[in-house]
């Protein structure tokens, strides 16, 4: 177990950033709410998994709903910790430690926050390896580990408790409970024990995220290209380069919808990118052909910067570079495509390996 600094609270949000594929919500914003905390209440303290006692109760704090009305919304004062209490009350139980339910943005600093508020230790891991936009995409899923009993919270001070038969009906109505708090809010779901997460969770995850931020500092400093340092640290590669022409966006459900299309430039001049997404960025297409999908990572870069682009915040004019990383392993298997592969989102096209497709390319 070791504490945080405040400089590598901010590598761990820039790198989540890159990992969370667009979303999990604004990472600037995250960064300066968890500072605030820490200013307050003290640094978090970071353990390994494997510290966990096997009967210690761990649980997942993170934003449910769109990202567009979180900016405004800005959920992480008491609703926090309201949502946790709320959660050890239906458990009769304190929760000893809390975990990233996925490695993107604010999501990625909203247990930290949590953690300095209540003094309990952040563990190094997650349920995802990137983010995804719906509460049942996770490890905890595909190891038949229920999502609830699931707290929810809202800054006016209601609160939510679900009960459900499994994790789809948690995606169904939570979803509905964010949008009539005002399209988002915080959970705390999935109470797991110690012995669980050592066997159906991604460990270290968060330290990873952490390297990629560290990277793309020191990179920036020493006045070297930002971008292959990230492609470094993250093992990934560049499947398109270009100026963003046009932005379609919609909040639908909870979720930033739309797409964003891009004008290639270099080697990539005259051919066209669309990049659409719900929340986070699901799949690449290059003139009309599919080139990269989920579960592996796309994340649209500033070109100059590295610094990971939002699906909030795309705009007209911005020049980047599109990004593509293999997923955790358990994604590529029968089960894991099946639960959260290209069809799942609609689309029928075969999931091919970024390193065998447009990382090939």
């Amino acid at each position: 177990m070791r504490r945080l600094d405040e400089q590598e609270i901010r590598d761990i949000a820039n790198g989540s950033a890159i990992l969370g594929t667009g979303g999990g919500g604004d990472p600037y914003l995250g960064t300066l709410a968890t500072l605030e905390a820490v200013t307050k209440h003290g640094a978090p303290q970071l353990m390994d998994p494997e510290e966990l006692s096997d009967d210690s109760l761990v649980a997942f704090p993170f934003i449910v709903g769109a990202p567009v009305p979180g900016v405004e919304k800005f959920p992480f004062g008491n609703e926090l910790a309201q949502a946790l209490r709320t959660l050890e009350d239906q458990l009769g139980r304190k929760v000893d430690a809390v975990m990233s339910a996925e490695i993107g943005g604010a999501n990625s600093m909203i247990p930290m926050s949590l953690a300095v508020r209540v003094g309990i230790p952040v563990v190094d891991g997650d349920l995802i390896g990137r983010a995804f936009p719906e509460i049942q995409l996770t490890t905890l899923t595909l190891h038949g580990i229920h999502a609830s009993p699931f707290a929810l919270a809202d800054e006016h001070g209601n609160g939510v408790v679900l009960n459900v038969i499994d994790n789809f009906w948690a995606e169904r109505i939570a979803r509905a409970v964010a949008i009539e708090f005002g399209a988002v809010c915080v959970g705390v779901a999935y109470p797991i024990s110690g012995k669980q997460v050592k066997v159906a969770t991604l460990h270290r995850t968060v330290s990873f995220a952490g390297r990629i931020g560290k990277a793309l500092r020191e990179a920036k400093a020493a006045k070297k290209n930002p971008l292959d340092a990230v492609l470094a640290a993250a093992d990934g590669v560049e499947v398109f380069r270009g100026k963003i022409i046009d932005v379609e966006r919609r909040t639908q459900r909870g979720w930033a919808v739309g797409e964003a299309v891009i004008a290639g430039s270099d080697r990539f001049t005259n051919r066209v990118a669309r990049v659409r997404f719900q929340n986070e960025n699901l799949v690449l297409m290059v003139d009309g052909e599919v080139v990269a999908s989920v579960p592996d990572l796309i994340t649209i870069l500033e070109a100059d910067t590295g610094a990971a682009i939002t699906t909030e915040n795309l705009r007209y004019g911005f020049r980047v570079a599109v990004i593509g990383i293999a997923c955790q392993p358990i994604w590529r298997t029968e089960a894991g495509l099946a639960l959260a592969g290209p069809q799942h989102w609609g689309y029928e096209v075969k999931y091919v390996p970024i390193e065998q497709g447009a990382g090939a390319a």
